[in-house]
């Protein structure tokens, strides 16, 4: 998953919506928010809905510009994730606690925390509604609703994450099963997938499959193990420089890339998996299993489908350059719920927030827009369990590196950013709004060149 700044982290970063097991969760003890589920207020001056990377960064800016008390987010979830992390969780190379905080901890001080779920939008009378038909009016509305996953679209699952042998890094109830399937691991096949519809994090499903392989070596048992990455997509990833290098990658360690390969079905008590071949709709092919990571097809919040907000699919639509609203112009977005035509990574929430925050300032002057979003987003590409390739690119799938070294190659120091780094600058710059991505830092380190 993507990286905060410099890179930043996956997506936008939506918090859990089902609680940690017990031991995982810490309960907060903070008493700054509004603890009770309706809103204190019917009417806030900017209402945000998402209480994820981008809602919480935005709350935290909005603050700043018309006080807390006239700032509210609408958030049901009782803790936060950073879910970068959970790649490195799967590979048992940190603990699920790691990424976890409670909501109230990372809410800004003095901001209304809603303890509700967002029902509808109606823009034309600046306005939600919330579960038992709770109205709130706005005079700015932030769309941070992050992007939904739907383990039920393939046949035989979520139920079939009872069964051993399986796991995803992209749920907190899942991605300690990917750990114990590859510690669990005696010899097959091992199949890590990515399904046929916009993902957060694109480079995630196949950087387990890169540590998976490294700890098979470390253990003895590489000989043993067969690796498949069995992607709907026609390449290994959408930048071309990155893909070059991930092509050397699987080749040197004999790593199998099917494309075209959609997982349809998992029929976990007999460890098999279905794949339809895109290229030719409804034939289908059989895999069975030894260790099987599953990442979900994903698509907009239900209650952004239909919504006057939304363009015909479900995402927010959005001005690709200002980050404002197409028809409603004090309503903006920002991370996985918009049709921003970038990857969704937590790194490009940080470098959406610096522009929406500039934005949003000047539309409270009545003055038009004029910085723009270059699309910047970047993928950490773990590559081992001290190696990072570190993807940095734009718009137009053109490389926009921070640093005046090839990022395509294998690195060290990457890695411990990638590790040790980012999850710093999440909690304790982005979250708090004052991280914007790296674009300041690589005017410096290219001399103002770049």
């Amino acid at each position: 998953m993507s990286a905060v700044g410099v890179v930043s982290s996956c997506s936008c970063l939506r918090p859990g919506v089902q609680l940690l097991k017990p031991g995982v969760q810490r309960m907060s003890s903070f008493s700054l928010h509004t603890a009770a589920r309706c809103a204190a207020k019917d009417y806030y001056e900017v209402l945000v809905l998402g209480g994820g990377a981008g809602g919480i960064t935005m709350s935290a800016r909005m603050k700043r510009k018309v006080g807390a008390e006239n700032v509210a987010v609408v958030e049901p979830s009782q803790t936060h994730y950073y879910q970068p992390l959970w790649t490195l969780v799967g590979g048992g190379a940190k603990q699920l606690a790691a990424s976890a905080r409670p909501t109230g901890s990372v809410m800004p001080k003095g901001v209304e925390w809603i303890k509700s779920q967002v029902t509808a939008l109606d823009p034309d009378k600046n306005c939600v509604w919330l579960e038992n038909d709770i109205k709130i009016s706005y005079k700015y509305l932030i769309i941070a609703l992050g992007i939904s996953l739907h383990y039920e679209k393939i046949k035989g699952l979520p139920e079939g994450f009872q069964y051993p042998k399986i796991g995803s890094n992209y749920s907190a109830h899942t991605v300690e099963k990917t750990w114990k399937a590859l510690q669990d691991f005696k010899e097959g096949n091992a199949i890590f997938t990515f399904p046929n519809t916009p993902v957060k994090c694109a480079g995630a499903p196949q950087k387990i499959m890169y540590l998976s392989e490294a700890y098979w070596r470390k253990t003895g048992k590489r000989s043993k193990a067969n690796i498949m990455f069995n992607t709907s997509l026609g390449v290994i990833f959408g930048v071309k420089k990155y893909a070059d290098a991930l092509l050397e990658i699987v080749k040197e360690r004999n790593i199998a890339v099917n494309y075209k390969c959609n997982l349809v079905e998992v029929r976990a008590d007999k460890q098999e998996a279905v794949f339809e071949n895109l290229e030719k709709p409804g034939e289908t092919e059989v895999h069975q299993y030894e260790m099987l990571h599953v990442t979900p097809p994903m698509g907009p919040p239900a209650v952004l489908i239909n919504s006057p907000v939304s363009d015909a699919v479900g995402w927010v639509d959005l001005d690709k350059e200002t980050l404002q609203h197409k028809k409603y112009p004090n309503v903006f977005g920002i991370g996985d719920c918009t049709n921003l035509p970038t990857s969704k990574t937590a790194a490009a929430v940080a470098a959406q927030s610096g522009v929406l925050d500039r934005t949003i300032s000047l539309v409270m002057k009545n003055q038009l827009p004029t910085k723009k979003y270059d699309g910047y987003t970047s993928c950490p590409l773990v590559t081992g369990y001290n190696k990072v390739i570190l993807a940095e690119f734009d718009y137009n799938g053109q490389p926009l590196e921070t640093f005046p070294i090839d990022q395509s190659k294998e690195r060290v120091t990457m890695y411990h950013m990638k590790a040790d780094m980012m999850p710093f600058l999440y909690w304790n710059a982005l979250l708090k709004g004052y991280w914007g991505g790296p674009a300041p830092v690589r005017k410096l380190m290219h001399l103002g060149l770049k």
